[in-house]
């Protein structure tokens, strides 16, 4: 028996009756090469050619790796959350407190902020089971708000001017090629977030979840386990965005609620997600393209790019209301489908 067969469009793996498919193609795997080569160069030109928007490029993979999460959060759970900066700014503030107080390397603290998120997921988790529809999207609204009023009571939080003084990830003389290796960093925290994100999706796992988001009765009745699916499509994001703030306090060297917690924050979010479409990597398009636009907006605009910022978001979502900027794409490429491994016994 062969292990190895080349068909006209895939190559097949058998091994111990189990065979693994995996499409060959280049319309399956050209377009998601080209955008990894893209962002990969990116960073490279922006070194050598106008360093400042390196921060840019920064920001903007890290935008994507909380809209990534919300959308699993969303789909396993069937209910959106309209706070997930709280999960931000649990990560962030667990590796700056423990870092500035106990001298804990960032390290450390990463695993410290993940069991962060794990418990402040699990805590909550409870309201995907007890709240629904607009009662669920209040209630997760009110978690950032509240954490940020407690930011302000509790002195150990800084509330008016944040944590400072939070030992950096990385911390080489070359202030340029700190950032340069920060959004090489940053990028492979977004594709991990990419990968999981789309391996969750074509899983068994994700056709409970959609079977939750469609209809809950329908789904007891095929025998899934309703509430073990939504506590962990609450818990695991959570984790995740909990990482995000992790990295947001280590790169900057300070954290401070009044960045992370407030709306203006969770409206970028939100206009990531709906600017880009539908679709991992239209996240991560629309994560850049928002983040494009503030950074543009402060540079040219000054006092007025609180104003202007979200007259333009409102534009551009009445503009790409239906399927965002990547539904141009798709518009000419509607065959393009993602490469996947198929099992089968």
């Amino acid at each position: 028996m062969k292990v190895i067969e080349w068909e006209r469009d895939r190559i097949v793996f058998r091994f111990f009756g189990v065979k693994w498919d995996w499409a060959i193609e280049p319309r399956y795997w050209r377009p998601h090469i080209i955008g990894i080569g893209i962002l990969f160069v990116t960073p490279i030109v922006l070194y050598f050619v106008y360093p400042p928007l390196l921060a840019t490029f920064i920001e903007g993979s890290l935008l994507p790796c909380i809209v990534l999460p919300v959308i699993l959060m969303l789909i396993g759970t069937g209910r959106f959350n309209f706070g997930p900066q709280f999960f931000v700014g649990v990560g962030g503030f667990t590796a700056g407190l423990l870092s500035i107080h106990f001298g804990l390397g960032p390290g450390i603290t990463l695993l410290a902020a993940a069991a962060a998120g794990l418990l402040t997921g699990l805590i909550f988790s409870p309201l995907t089971l007890l709240a629904g529809g607009i009662y669920f999207a209040l209630l997760t609204l009110l978690l950032p708000l509240i954490f940020l009023e407690i930011t302000f009571v509790f002195d150990i939080f800084k509330g008016d001017t944040g944590l400072s003084g939070i030992p950096f990830l990385i911390n080489f003389p070359n202030f340029t090629l700190n950032q340069l290796l920060y959004a090489f960093f940053a990028l492979a925290l977004m594709l991990i977030y990419l990968t999981i994100t789309d391996r969750l999706l074509r899983s068994r796992y994700a056709l409970q979840m959609a079977a939750i988001n469609d209809d809950e009765e329908v789904a007891n009745g095929l025998g899934v386990n309703i509430s073990r699916i939504k506590i962990a499509s609450f818990v695991g994001p959570a984790v995740m965005i909990s990482i995000v703030g992790w990295f947001y306090a280590h790169y900057f060297g300070a954290f401070s609620s009044i960045t992370y917690l407030p709306m203006t924050f969770m409206m970028k979010v939100f206009m990531a997600l709906v600017i880009g479409g539908r679709g991992a990597w239209a996240i991560v398009l629309g994560g850049y393209v928002v983040t494009l636009i503030e950074v543009l907006l402060i540079r040219f605009a000054g006092n007025l790019s609180p104003i202007l910022f979200p007259i333009i978001m409102l534009a551009l979502l009445l503009i790409f209301r239906e399927e965002g900027l990547f539904g141009l794409y798709r518009k000419r490429h509607y065959r393009d489908y993602k490469p996947h491994f198929k099992i089968t016994k």
